[in-house]
């Protein structure tokens, strides 16, 4: 709350809390220009006491008292020239100077000590205005002001006990019989309810009641006060009246309150019920004390009951359930009660993020309601509902935390299926706004989409801290952990930024999961097919449309959700439901345009290769097997336009460090390293020498194959070290002078570094009669006499029978 002591006015403390700006100005002047014309305004004030006739200099005179009113001080003499003028019988004042003179008093009251005699004078003047036929016609600005000086004077202890019943029966008429002018804005809101506060909160507690029973009538009136900012500023106001230090009654008007939200009839607002039951718990539960326990059970009950109207009208008043969720959310703690879960269910997902009204609104709609639909977002974007999403959120979390079994999986499968609803209709949205250029829309639409997504790591977290413990059977936990696995997938595309709540949730849920294999069934299970995922729906209807996939970044985001999932689970995953599920999956989104994307798919082959030691060794041996021809095929004929050399790189390794010694699949792999090698370098001019030692531009692909290509002479078996070094003999050769020098160079270093006192000599013999071979001056430019040359001179010099023996 803000600090009420910073403000003279409690108008200007509720648009702080309710963050309204003013249109008055309420600057301090201090200058000196500022101060002369201070001082000639209250010149022409009086001169119009003497002239007896209103000119335009003296509106302009009001109002330029009124724009410094937080520096301006107005005492007893300046408060009794206004009463003079206001009184005046000769006078006819024009009906826009009657608020400013209101407001001129209001500040004297706020500012000043007033002399008794002097308060009893105004009072008696207010009352004639007030009590006459004069009223009538008169301006909303004229009555909310009103009601704000009226309800300031009953406030102050310098007025009689009859004085401030007269002026608490005033405002009590003029807020009955004019709401529908007072509540007209939120500005006229400010000025009429700060009055209503001051007079809550008057000394004289006798109009109390039925003060309160008056806003809670006029609430849901026609014409009466709708705005979610103005039940806010009751929130609020509430709040002051009961904290308010100068008041000496709190107890007996909490009771008041009390017994007045115990005893709510069919004519009183829901609105109002629940934002004054809000304000009641704020000051209870902001003021620490635990006397006021029962008085607090008591307000709950109330919310309950308007809670359980709404849970059953399931949202069909939408404006009741944004008011309840944020009288929750400022209510700063509410005891659990199963239907007030309920509700902020509902507000959180048909309100606070209406994600599914929106996407209805675009897929039905035809494209000339587009503008007004961006208009509509960007209004809830801006909404105090929106803003207050964090709020409602942690108090929904903190229902959940005190909830009973069935409470909690009635609300977790709603949560559940929002997510697989976003993800579904989120994706036919943006392919229609793209396909019209709407793209700011979807900018607009993503916001709300962002901040859900938030609120879903949210209650996840929470979920795993209430319902992933021993308490609850080994079944109901994985299938928990199943599920919010698959609901963040479905959200994954809306994670734009590091949430260290995100990771926690991940790593409470996937460690059940990946021990056990049913749990890794179900979750691939879950994952969009191939079929699904390269046509339009998944389905059989629309001809079979062909889907743009690699365009689609929504469901790209699942799947790489999924692949880092599986990454870390593929020990428990049988054979078949990779080779069925994951593997067409996997290799299709191995030519994605995006790098991030295609290295998560080498990952996951990676991680298989070297997976499954335990689990159906046989079967999963056979797939690897297979898997590597295509999976070579795919990685090189994708490089290095699509393919990232990093993420091929690592399935290159993890397939000739884990498959079987002198398997074919890496005698196959190898070979096509070597092919892929020799095209790049042919298609590579002979460049600068300086080129070659920085391997830049064009021969960076070619170099980095090559690079691979030296590393596997440490990694791959024996039995296909002799193939692996034939076959890089004949590519090295093929090099122009300047490229043979720097890869022999390299082959030197690395083998100089090398501590494998098992290969280290033949490759040494290697690498001299490769040397040797270089210096011969092979020709290039005559492949056909190369493959022979360097085939018989392998043979000869390198000797890799002698190589083979030494092995």
């Amino acid at each position: 709350m803000a600090k009420q002591s910073q403000y003279f006015f409690l108008e200007e403390w509720l648009r702080s809390v309710v963050s309204i700006s003013s249109n008055e100005n309420g600057s301090v002047q201090s200058s000196t220009s500022s101060a002369q014309a201070l001082i000639q305004a209250w010149a022409d004030l009086r001169d119009l006491l003497k002239c007896q006739a209103f000119h335009a200099r003296h509106l302009q005179a009001l109002k330029i008292l009124i724009g410094s009113q937080n520096a301006l001080y107005v005492a007893d003499p300046q408060a009794k020239l206004i009463i003079s003028i206001l009184s005046s019988q000769s006078l006819s004042l024009p009906q826009e100077s009657y608020p400013l003179f209101f407001r001129l008093l209001y500040v004297w009251v706020r500012k000043s000590r007033q002399n008794s005699s002097v308060v009893e004078s105004a009072i008696e003047v207010l009352s004639h205005i007030f009590s006459s036929i004069f009223c009538c016609g008169q301006s909303s600005l004229f009555f909310s002001n009103g009601i704000l000086l009226l309800g300031a004077l009953s406030f102050q202890t310098s007025a009689s006990e009859k004085s401030k019943r007269l002026c608490l029966g005033l405002l009590s008429k003029l807020l009955e019989e004019d709401y529908r002018t007072i509540f007209l804005s939120d500005e006229l809101a400010t000025s009429t309810l700060a009055g209503v506060g001051y007079a809550l909160a008057s000394p004289v507690t006798v109009n109390f009641r039925s003060i309160l029973d008056i806003l809670f009538r006029i609430w849901d009136r026609d014409g009466g006060p709708f705005g979610i900012s103005q039940g806010l500023m009751l929130l609020h106001v509430i709040e002051w009246v009961l904290s308010n230090p100068a008041n000496l009654h709190t107890v007996d008007i909490i009771d008041d309150v009390r017994e007045l939200l115990e005893n709510v009839e069919p004519a009183h607002s829901s609105v109002a019920v629940v934002m004054t039951a809000a304000g009641v718990l704020r000051t209870i539960n902001r003021s620490g004390l635990t006397g006021f326990m029962r008085i607090k059970n008591s307000v709950e009950d109330c919310l309950e009951v308007v809670a359980n109207a709404l849970a059953a009208a399931k949202g069909v008043d939408y404006h009741p359930l944004h008011c309840m969720a944020l009288a929750l959310a400022r209510s700063v703690s509410v005891s659990y009660r199963p239907s007030i879960l309920a509700t902020l269910a509902l507000a959180l997902l048909t309100e606070v993020f209406p994600l599914q009204r929106v996407y209805d609104k675009i897929l039905q709609f035809p494209e000339e309601n587009r503008a007004s639909l961006h208009d509509e977002i960007k209004d809830h974007l801006s909404s105090f509902l929106f803003k207050e999403a964090g709020a409602i959120t942690a108090v929904f979390c903190n229902q959940y935390a005190h909830a009973n079994e069935d409470s909690r999986s009635s609300v977790e499968s709603l949560v559940w299926d929002y997510c697989q609803s976003v993800y579904s209709w989120h994706r036919q949205a943006t392919l229609l706004l793209k396909g019209h250029g709407h793209y700011q829309l979807i900018s607009d639409m993503e916001k709300i989409a962002e901040s859900a997504f938030l609120m879903i790591v949210v209650f996840a977290l929470g979920v795993t801290k209430h319902r992933l413990d021993t308490r609850i059977d080994r079944d109901t936990h994985l299938q928990i952990s199943v599920k919010i696995l698959i609901s963040l997938s479905c959200m994954e595309y809306f994670r734009r930024m590091r949430l260290p709540e995100y990771m926690d949730t991940i790593r409470a849920v996937i460690v059940s999961v990946q021990e056990n294999e049913s749990a890794c069934a179900t979750f691939i299970e879950s994952m969009p097919s191939y079929h699904h995922l390269i046509t339009y729906d998944g389905s059989s209807n629309q001809s079979q449309m062909e889907h743009p996939w690699s365009t689609d970044e929504v469901q790209t985001a699942r799947v790489v959700f999924y692949m880092r999932v599986i990454h870390t689970c593929v020990d428990r995953l049988h054979a078949s439901a990779f080779r069925n599920t994951v593997a067409p999956v996997m290799f299709l989104y191995m030519g994605h345009p995006n790098a991030k994307v295609a290295r998560c798919t080498h990952s996951v082959f990676a991680a298989f290769v070297t997976s499954g030691k335990d689990l159906d060794q046989d079967e999963r041996a056979l797939l690897k097997e297979q898997l590597v021809f295509y999976y070579t095929q795919r990685s090189l004929e994708g490089y290095p336009r699509i393919t990232p050399f990093e993420g091929m790189a690592s399935g290159v390794a993890a397939l000739v460090r884990n498959l079987p010694a002198g398997s074919p699949s890496t005698f196959y792999c190898i070979s096509s390293l070597i092919q892929k090698a020799t095209s790049l370098c042919n298609a590579v001019d002979d460049l600068d020498i300086d080129l070659w030692k920085n391997w830049e531009g064009e021969l960076e692909p070619p170099k980095k194959v090559l690079d691979l290509l030296l590393r596997l002479l440490s990694l791959v078996d024996i039995q296909v070290l002799p193939h692996l070094m034939r076959l890089l003999a004949q590519l090295i050769v093929q090099l122009p002078l300047k490229g043979q020098n720097v890869i022999l160079n390299q082959l030197y270093k690395q083998i100089a570094d090398s501590d494998d006192v098992i290969r280290k000599p033949a490759l040494v013999s290697w690498v001299q009669s490769l040397s040797y071979l270089c210096s011969q001056g092979t020709d290039r430019k005559k492949p056909e006499l190369v493959g022979e040359s360097a085939s018989a001179t392998t043979t000869d010099l390198i000797n890799l029978n002698r190589v083979s023996a030494r092995l």
